[in-house]
C-alpha cells in the first residue's frame, strides 16, 4: 500500500519509514499538517497522522478530510490515551487509533486489518476469477498455484484489487506503486504491468486506453 505518514518526531518518522517500507508498503513522510495537506492532491490508501504537529491537530484536519468526502483509512498516532481523547479522535474520522508507544508489527496488523475492510472482504481473500489474491500474506494464486510477484509487482496488484471495479487512472497508479521516486523509468509501470500479465493471465488487467488500468 501507499501510506501518508504525517509524524514530527524525526527520530520515530525515519523509524517508521524504515519499518513500513521493508514490510513491502509506499511510504510518503512528512512532519507538519501543511506537508500533509500539500499531498493530498496525491493518491494514498491509508493516512497514518500524529495528533499533535507543530503547525495544528492532525486530528482536526482528519476532520476537515471527512468534510470534504475524502474516505481514505486514517489511523491516529499519538501518546495521548485517555478514553476522552480516543472518542475525540475517532468521531473526528479516524478509522482506528493507536497509543504511543506501540509495536511497529502490531501497527502493520491494523493496516492489513483496515485494507480488509477497505476492500470489503470478510477475510484476507480477494477472487478474481482464476486468481486468488492473499491481502495479508500478499501472495496470488493462479488455479490455486502460486505465482511469484516481486514487490512492485504485488504493489501493482494490490493498488488495484483494493479498487477492483474501478477505473484508475495511469498517474494515480504510478504513484501508488511507484511513490515520488524520481529514479524509476518512465516506462516503469507499463513494464510491470506486462510482468503481472504474464504471471496472472494476459486478461487480469484490464486496459482502458487513453485513461487507466481496472480489475474487473
Amino acid at each position: 500500500m501507499r501510506l501518508l505518514l504525517v509524524e514530527d518526531d524525526r527520530i520515530l518518522g525515519i523509524g517508521l519509514r524504515s519499518f513500513l517500507q521493508t514490510d513491502g508498503h509506499v511510504v510518503e513522510w512528512c512532519q507538519r499538517v501543511s506537508e500533509a495537506r500539500a499531498l493530498r492532491a496525491e493518491p494514498f490508501d491509508m493516512l497514518l497522522v500524529d495528533w499533535q504537529l507543530p503547525d495544528g491537530s492532525g486530528v482536526e484536519w482528519v476532520r476537515s478530510l471527512r468534510r470534504e468526502g475524502d474516505t481514505t483509512p486514517v489511523i491516529v498516532l499519538t501518546a495521548r490515551d485517555r478514553l476522552s481523547d480516543r472518542v475525540h479522535g475517532l468521531d473526528a474520522g479516524a478509522d482506528d487509533y493507536l497509543v504511543k508507544p506501540f509495536d511497529p508489527e502490531e501497527l502493520c496488523a491494523r493496516l492489513r486489518a483496515l485494507s480488509r475492510r477497505a476492500a470489503g472482504a470478510p477475510d484476507s481473500r480477494l477472487q478474481f476469477g482464476d486468481v486468488s489474491l492473499d491481502l495479508d500474506a500478499r501472495c496470488a494464486y493462479v488455479s490455486g498455484a502460486r505465482a511469484d510477484l516481486t514487490a512492485r509487482e504485488w504493489a501493482l496488484t494490490e493498488a488495484l484489487a483494493l479498487r477492483a471495479g474501478r477505473l484508475v487512472a495511469k498517474t494515480d497508479l504510478e504513484a501508488l506503486v511507484l511513490g515520488l521516486d524520481g529514479e524509476v523509468a518512465s516506462n516503469a509501470l507499463e513494464v510491470h504491468v506486462s510482468s503481472v500479465r504474464k504471471k496472472l493471465g494476459r486478461g487480469f488487467i484490464e486496459t482502458v486506453r487513453g485513461m487507466g488500468y481496472r480489475l474487473n
